[in-house]
């Protein structure tokens, strides 16, 4: 016997209450459209909450009071929507709305919701690139991370997080009137963000190989208010349950204007920043190589390795050439970083304006239009050995191709 709250369209209450009564559980509170859920759960402590799997009735907030009151959810599907919105938010126990009586019986007590039940929602990888003023290539380096991420067969999602210099859009010729990222966080904010609505607001770029889903930034700096800590990271959260990487480019700054402001509730000028560098799973970090930029990443290395605590960072130097640095540019690069930042193995990419210039003029990836770029060559290198999983066989990039191909069209 258990204790049952149900959170229900009426039909499927009307159908379930009295029965499950009729089997020996005991009914603990009927939450009703007018009445706040949360609240509701937390008074009652049911055993087991029964709602619909609605993005209006199964909400990380409810989640959320329920995990912490160990409070069993259960719920009810009854459209695709519903199914997407309930895999997105990691729900187990998942039934068809018209599911048998015995089933919902028999999940209620305990057992598994079987074969109805919608598949867990993948947990993607989440690579945050980060560059210090001085423009060394951050945009760059995340597009061809994520088309050559995209290439090897993996679904992947970028998305433009910088509200300093949001330069994704024109680098690869998209219109920016519509920013996908702001939207996001807009229905994060409303708890409203969903799969579904992030294959309606994202832009497709093609991939040879694959297809990319780009979440394009403000294109107004001063538009950056929109963008608060809180909204990025439930953003980031969701784009996990997306695609298998999501690459963030970020901004430059990492200064925490918290220490300045008396405002505790005031937004925050580099939220989407730092927050985007606190929810990676490992932080791309760009520099460029002449004195200048070896200077500016030095200084704001430690900075960075302060806010993302112990997360891997890797080390790109961009634009590697002797005509700045000197003979064997390579070995004067590295001794630098080793003697003045203690950084060991940094990838070391060589300058290719012609490559980069070609692809600025298009508005196409660097992929694309220079196929046999050497800086190219060395961002590939990178997703090889240190991103992709060393285990994953061409035939299992070919079947997570498949699958992101199937992916429904988003709506116009």
């Amino acid at each position: 016997m258990a204790n049952l709250a149900f959170f229900l369209d009426r039909d499927d209450e009307d159908r379930l209450v009295a029965a499950l009564v009729e089997r020996g559980h005991r009914v603990q509170v009927r939450i009703g459209p007018l009445t706040d859920p949360v609240l509701a759960v937390s008074g009652a402590h049911p055993d087991v909450l029964l709602v619909s799997a609605g993005a209006d009735t199964l909400t990380p907030a409810l989640l959320v009071a329920c995990d912490d009151g160990g409070i069993r959810v259960v719920a009810l599907a009854g459209s695709d929507a519903a199914r997407r919105n309930a895999a997105a938010l990691g729900l187990y126990d998942v039934l068809d709305a018209d599911a048998p009586l015995d089933l919902v019986d028999e999940v209620v007590r305990g057992g598994a919701a079987g074969g109805t039940a919608v598949p867990e929602a993948k947990s993607g990888v989440v690579l945050a690139v980060w560059g210090p003023a001085g423009a060394p290539g951050r945009t760059t380096v995340a597009i061809s991370l994520a088309t050559e991420l995209a290439a090897a067969g993996t679904s992947v999602a970028l998305v433009d997080a910088d509200t300093h210099s949001a330069s994704i859009a024109p680098v690869l010729g998209m219109l920016d009137e519509a920013p996908g990222f702001a939207a996001a966080c807009r229905l994060a904010g409303q708890n409203a963000l969903t799969l579904a609505e992030l294959d309606r607001i994202h832009q497709p770029y093609a991939v040879n190989g694959g297809t990319l889903s780009v979440l394009t930034g403000i294109p107004r700096a001063s538009r950056w208010p929109e963008i608060s800590t809180d909204r990025v990271t439930r953003t980031i959260a969701r784009c996990r349950g997306w695609a298998d990487y999501v690459i963030l480019d970020t901004g430059f700054s990492l200064e925490n204007d918290e220490e300045i402001s008396s405002d505790l509730f005031a937004p925050r000028r580099n939220a989407a920043t730092l927050a985007a560098l606190r929810a990676a799973d490992r932080v791309v970090a760009v520099g460029a190589a002449d004195p200048i930029g070896l200077a500016r990443y030095l200084r704001a290395y430690p900075d960075l390795l302060d806010l993302v605590d112990d997360r891997p960072v890797l080390t790109v130097i961009n634009k590697v050439r002797a005509g700045v640095v000197g003979l064997n540019p390579n070995g004067q690069v590295r001794a630098t970083l080793q003697r003045f930042g203690g950084i060991e193995d940094p990838v070391l990419v060589p300058s290719d304006d012609r490559g980069t210039d070609a692809a600025l003029l298009a508005g196409r990836a660097l992929r694309d239009v220079s196929p046999r770029s050497p800086a190219l060559g060395a961002i590939s290198r990178l997703v090889t050995d240190s991103i992709l999983p060393p285990a994953l066989p061409v035939s299992r990039r070919r079947a997570l191709r498949r699958r992101r191909l199937m992916r429904p069209l988003r709506a116009d």
